[in-house]
């Protein structure tokens, strides 16, 4: 299905109006130009200036008051990934009898012990731990053959510790060491950004870091500081949108239009997220994650951050529609300048459409993946698909879903109209200034030149 211009950090040429003013004596004739679109006249640099000057000043004071310095600390409680943890090694393996090993050593979160099998082979594994204050200490990790961890000699693994337990059950295997193929992944991936976008994609990346370092030195820093999660996210979500726009597209009018028409957009996801969260009781504590940050932050709005991760979730999906939007009607005028507003946001909406089609799709099937665990426990229970959706742990994903793609499907027109308006206004504005004579409009969106 056509997706329209890809909306990528890519090396193509570029056609976007540069907020710069144009060289004195650079003339374009407007009526026939092949080459890169012109800049945006004067007028209409002001006006986009106005828009986003203010907007990008508020995020700025936004980051500066909500900044939180650090997370909060606090005492660990041993449970799932608030435990202590080392680096560890298998050393040795040996194959036994399950009946001639105890029922398993316990745990050092000091959960209770696996139950063993009857017969079978057990693993009776012998590790090392690699780092922390015990680093070159050896401790036994029995393994049942139907365990769903299963080691090796050599391999590497994450133990934990439990410095408060007896001495032979303070360190225990709870996870295996996947640091190696998952740096490597990270790698062969940037070297595919970088080898088709070149330095389009080298600031795709670049741009893919600061909004990491937004998103963990600044918003979950301050969502756990007790500030407001939906300021905190839209706050950050307006910087990552800004720093990640302008980088990969450059400070260009269609950048400019995209940034507006992914803010609006935002904008209109948040009212709807907080009138349906509100509306449906969505507390947005619903599983062991969430329960544990409420217990350990009781202060925390829960309900707030589900909103917050509406927004974010949604963010990366709006960039792609709206700089595919701009881009499209960038293009469709340097095709044929002759065509007015009209003309090119039907143009334009033609290809917005198919890509709503398949943008709508790709957002549900993502959150469908993401949750096919717990679709396939509930077809396991048999429950009827009105039981299913009206649980609060399915509800949150529909209203997620629904939300995020509303704000999607709103965001094609009102991404394309912007862009319309913009490149129609500006070649007005550009034949005014630059001497030559104003195109007439004829009607259905045509228009011809005067004579001088």
């Amino acid at each position: 299905m056509n997706r329209g211009p890809s909306p990528s950090c890519d090396d193509r040429p570029v056609t976007s109006l540069s907020l710069d003013p144009e060289p004195p004596g650079h003339q374009h004739d407007h009526a026939h130009t092949h080459g890169p679109a012109a800049p945006v006249s004067k007028h209409l640099r002001k006006v986009i200036a106005a828009v986003l000057v203010p907007f990008a000043t508020a995020v700025l004071v936004g980051l500066v008051a909500l900044w939180p310095g650090g997370a909060p600390s606090h005492e660990r409680t041993g449970v799932g990934f608030d435990r202590q943890t080392q680096q560890g090694k298998v050393v040795k393996i040996d194959k036994v009898d399950c009946t001639d090993v105890a029922a398993g050593q316990q745990p050092a979160d000091g959960s209770a012990p696996p139950p063993t099998s009857s017969n079978g082979r057990c693993a009776r594994a012998t590790v090392e731990v690699a780092s922390g204050p015990d680093k070159g200490r050896t401790f036994i990790e029995i393994v049942q053959p139907d365990a769903p961890l299963q080691l090796r000699d050599g391999q590497g693994v994450v133990v934990a510790h439990a410095p408060d337990a007896p001495r032979e059950l303070q360190y225990s295997v709870t996870d295996v060491n996947r640091k190696f193929p998952m740096t490597l992944l990270a790698g062969v991936f940037a070297l595919v950004v970088v080898a088709v976008g070149r330095m389009r994609g080298v600031m795709a990346l670049i741009a893919l870091a600061v909004s990491f370092a937004v998103l963990t030195l600044f918003i979950l820093p301050a969502i756990l500081q007790g500030s407001n999660p939906l300021l905190v996210a839209v706050v950050g979500a307006s910087a990552i949108m800004l720093i990640a726009l302008y980088m990969c597209h450059g400070p260009s009018a269609r950048t400019s239009v995209a940034v507006l028409g992914t803010l609006i957009s935002l904008l209109l996801i948040g009212l709807l997220g907080s009138l349906f969260i509100g509306w449906a009781s969505l507390t947005g504590n619903t599983d062991d994650s969430t329960g544990l940050i409420h217990g350990l932050y009781p202060d925390i709005d829960m309900s707030g951050l589900l909103l917050a991760g509406v927004i974010i979730g949604s963010l990366g999906v709006l960039d792609d529609v709206t700089v595919t939007q701009t881009s499209a009607v960038w293009e469709l005028h340097r095709a044929n300048p002759t065509l007015g507003v009209r003309g090119l946001y039907r143009a334009a909406i033609r290809i917005g459409r198919d890509h709503i089609a398949s943008v709508v799709n790709t957002l549900v099937l993502a959150y469908a993946g993401a949750a096919l665990p717990l679709l396939l426990l509930f077809s396991i229970a048999r429950s009827d698909m009105g039981t299913v959706a009206n649980s609060e742990l399915v509800a949150e994903e529909i209203v997620r879903t629904l939300v995020g793609s509303i704000g999607l499907v709103a965001s094609v027109p009102v991404t394309t109209a912007l862009a319309a308006l913009v490149v129609s206004a500006d070649r007005t504005g550009l034949g005014a200034e630059a001497g030559a004579p104003a195109p007439v409009r004829t009607g259905k969106g045509r228009r011809r030149r005067t004579k001088p």
